[in-house]
C-alpha cells in the first residue's frame, strides 16, 4: 500500500529508531530499524514482552542461527504490536473517533484521502457508510529495517573456528529479516555488496508475482545515479528488483558520511528526475530475462519505482519543493525527529544537548573505527568519557560487541581500531619516535579519535528503558546531521509534522542557510580540510582528484545559480539570500582552486 504521508524517518544509529514503528505506524509514518544488535533487540525483546503481558522465552548465544532467530523474533513482535495497535483504532470507529480523525488530519493538505474523509465528514452520512471507508482507507506506516553492508567480518564459534559467511552480522541480520512475517522493505546502505546482494536470491520473500507484488521489497541508499544503475542491474540480473533508490546526501546527513567526489544533491537529483523512466525499463528488461531463466513467475507490467530523497532538510518549502520539483515520492526526515519523544529514543542528556547544540557544536568527526568521516556532536557523553578515559591512561574500549572490526595492522584477527588492544598498540609505538610535541599531539588525536559505535549507538534505548546491563559508562554516541542545528526545543510528534507541511514553523527567523546551499559548503569544507593535510606539494594524479572535485562543485554553483533563477516564486522570500551565499560560496572555491594549482608538482 501507497504511504498516505509524503515523508519518511529513516534509520538513525542503532537506538534511536529501534522501536519508532510502535510509536508512529499507527498514524501511516514509515520508519526503520537498524538490524546491526541483535543483542539489543533482545534485550528490548524482553522490555516488550513485560510490558504488554506476553511470554518471552529467551533466544541465549548457545542456540543455533542465534542471530537470526533473535533479530526475527524481534521483527515479530513489533510487527504484531504494531497492528494491534493499528487495527483497534481502524475498527472502532465510535470509540476511536478522535484518533481516527488526529490521522486524517495529520496527512498533508494535497491528500485525496484527507479531502475525502472531511467531505464525510460534512455530508453526514451514515455512521456504518463512514466505518467502512475507514477500514478500507486507513494504511498503517511500514515497518522497514537498515543493513549497513558493511557489518560483514568474519564470526567465530565457541572453539575460535571462523564460520561460514552466512553467519557473519550482515547476512545473519539479511536471514532474520527474510524468515520473519514482516511485509515491508529492506533498506541496504553503506556501498554495494556482492556477496550480501548474492545472498538475498535464496529467500522467496524479495521475488515478485506475476501481480507484481513483492513481500519484502529492496531498497538502496545511494548518493548517485551511476552506483543506482549498477546495484539495481546487478540485482536484476539475479532476479532481484530495486523497489526505491533513496538518494541521501553525501555529507548533509547524520551518521557516515560518504562524501561524493564534490557530486551535488541538486544536480543528482535532477539526473534522477530526467532518467527514472530509463532506469525503470532498463532494469526491468534484465529482471524479466532473469526471472524467465530462473523459472519463476514474470510481472505483467514494468514493477512501480520510488525515487526517494534525505539528508538536511529542513523546512516545508523545501520539503515541497523537493516532492514537487524533483518529483520525489518522500522526503526523509532524520535529526529533527531526535527531538521527538514520541517518535524517536533519546536519554535526556542527549536530547538536552542537541536541543542547545549551534553550528559550531556539530561536526564532521573521525570517531567511526570504519576511517569514514561521521557526523557528531561535541558533547556527546561517549566522546567526553573517551578523552576522559584516555587522560588516565586507559584509552580505547573493551570492544565487548566487536561489530566494526577491520584492522589487521598488528594481528591476524582484524581487531577495532577502537578498541583498547589497538590503541594501546598504537600509542606505545608513537611514543618511540621523539616527535616534536605539536605533531606528536596531533597524531595522539587521530589515535584515539575512533570510539565504540557499537555501545554507544545501542546506549539510548538501555538508559531509556533501564535495561540492567553488564556494559558500563560508555556513554552516548549521537549522530545528528548538521540541521540539528536549527531545530531548539524538544517537541511533539504533531507538532514535528505540522512544522514538515507547513502548518507551522519550528525555525522560525533565525538564519539557516538552504539545504542544496549548506550541503555546497560542507564539500568546500571537506576540500579545504583535505589541502590543509597535505604539508608539501602534490602529484598531477592528486592534482587531478582536487581539480575534478573542485569542478564538480564549480559545475553545481552554476547549477543552483539556474535553478534558483527558475524557481525564484518558491523561494522568493530567501531568493537574495540564496544568491548571495552562491557567491560568497563561488568566492572561497575559486581560492581553492587557485592553492590547488599553486601545490602542483611541475
Amino acid at each position: 500500500m501507497k504511504s498516505p504521508h509524503v515523508f519518511h524517518i529513516p534509520v538513525m544509529g542503532v537506538a534511536y529508531t529501534i522501536d519508532t514503528p510502535l510509536k508512529v505506524s499507527r498514524y501511516g509514518i514509515d520508519s526503520v530499524i537498524s538490524l546491526v544488535d541483535n543483542v539489543l533487540l533482545e534485550k528490548l525483546r524482553k522490555v516488550y514482552t513485560e510490558k504488554f503481558n506476553l511470554p518471552y522465552h529467551e533466544i541465549s548465544e548457545k542456540a543455533e542461527d542465534y542471530m537470526a532467530k533473535r533479530i526475527t523474533a524481534y521483527l515479530n513482535l513489533i510487527n504484531r504490536l504494531s497492528i494491534e495497535k493499528f487495527e483497534t483504532i481502524k475498527n472502532n470507529y465510535e470509540e476511536k473517533k478522535e484518533e481516527i480523525k488526529e490521522y486524517f488530519e495529520l496527512l498533508p493538505d494535497s491528500s485525496l484521502l484527507k479531502r475525502e474523509f472531511t467531505d464525510l465528514l460534512q455530508d453526514n452520512l451514515p455512521v456504518e457508510e463512514i466505518k467502512n471507508w475507514v477500514k478500507k482507507h486507513m494504511t498503517m506506516g511500514s515497518i522497514d529495517v537498515n543493513i549497513m553492508t558493511k557489518v560483514d567480518k568474519t564470526n567465530y564459534n565457541r572453539n575460535g573456528e571462523a564460520l561460514p559467511q552466512e553467519f557473519n552480522d550482515a547476512h545473519a541480520a539479511l536471514r532474520g529479516y527474510a524468515n520473519s512475517d514482516l511485509t515491508s522493505s529492506l533498506i541496504l546502505s553503506a556501498g554495494m555488496s556482492p556477496r550480501l546482494y548474492g545472498y538475498i536470491e535464496n529467500f522467496k520473500d524479495f521475488y515478485p508475482d506475476t501481480k507484481g507484488f513483492i513481500k519484502k521489497k529492496i531498497v538502496l541508499k545511494v548518493s548517485d545515479y551511476r552506483s543506482a544503475l549498477i546495484q539495481g542491474k546487478f540485482l536484476a540480473k539475479k532476479g532481484l528488483w530495486v523497489s526505491e533508490y533513496r538518494i541521501e546526501s553525501g555529507l548533509n546527513c547524520g551518521g557516515h558520511a560518504f562524501a561524493t567526489d564534490g557530486y551535488l544533491m541538486g544536480p543528482i537529483l535532477e539526473e534522477f528526475k530526467n532518467n527514472r523512466q530509463k532506469l525503470s525499463e532498463e532494469v526491468f528488461d534484465l529482471l524479466k530475462k532473469a526471472l524467465q531463466q530462473k523459472g519463476k513467475p514474470v510481472p505483467e507490467q514494468v514493477l512501480p519505482l520510488k525515487i526517494t530523497a534525505q539528508g538536511g532538510v529542513g523546512t516545508a518549502k523545501e520539503q515541497e519543493f523537493l516532492t514537487d520539483y524533483y518529483q520525489v515520492d518522500s522526503v526523509g526526515w532524520g535529526s529533527p525527529f531526535l527531538l521527538v519523544p514520541e517518535a524517536t529514543t533519546v536519554d535526556d542528556y542527549t536530547l538536552n544537548e542537541l536541543a542547545k547544540a549551534r553550528e559550531e557544536d556539530l561536526y564532521l568527526s573521525n570517531i567511526s573505527p570504519l576511517g569514514v568521516p561521521f557526523n557528531s556532536l561535541k558533547s556527546a557523553s561517549a566522546t567526553l568519557k573517551k578523552i576522559e578515559k584516555a587522560q588516565k591512561g586507559r584509552a580505547g574500549s573493551s570492544c565487548p560487541k566487536a561489530y566494526l572490526v577491520s584492522n589487521t595492522e598488528y594481528t591476524d584477527k582484524p581487531i577495532c581500531t577502537a578498541s583498547r588492544q589497538y590503541q594501546y598498540i598504537k600509542l606505545k609505538e608513537l611514543n618511540t619516535l621523539n616527535l616534536p610535541e605539536n605533531e606528536y599531539q596531533k597524531r595522539y588525536n587521530k589515535i584515539i579519535a575512533p570510539e565504540c559505535l557499537c555501545v554507544g549507538l545501542s546506549e539510548p534505548a538501555i538508559i531509556t528503558h533501564q535495561i540492567d546491563y553488564k556494559i558500563k559508562d560508555n556513554g552516548v554516541t549521537v549522530c545528528p546531521g548538521p540541521n540539528m542545528a536549527y531545530f531548539h526545543q524538544k517537541t511533539g510528534l504533531k507538532e514535528m509534522i505540522k512544522h514538515i507541511y507547513g502548518k507551522t514553523d519550528l525555525i522560525g527567523k533565525r538564519y539557516r542557510p538552504h539545504m542544496f546551499v549548506k550541503e555546497l559548503n560542507l564539500y568546500i569544507d571537506y576540500l579545504k580540510n583535505q589541502l590543509e593535510e597535505i604539508n608539501d606539494k602534490i602529484d598531477k594524479k592528486q592534482s587531478r582528484y582536487f581539480e575534478k572535485f573542485a569542478n564538480n562543485l564549480k559545475n553545481g554553483i552554476s547549477y543552483y545559480h539556474s535553478l534558483f533563477e527558475n524557481t525564484k516564486e518558491k523561494f522568493i522570500d530567501k531568493k537574495e539570500e540564496i544568491f548571495t551565499d552562491l557567491e560568497k560560496s563561488k568566492k572561497q572555491l575559486s581560492d581553492l582552486l587557485s592553492k590547488i594549482n599553486a601545490l602542483v608538482v611541475e
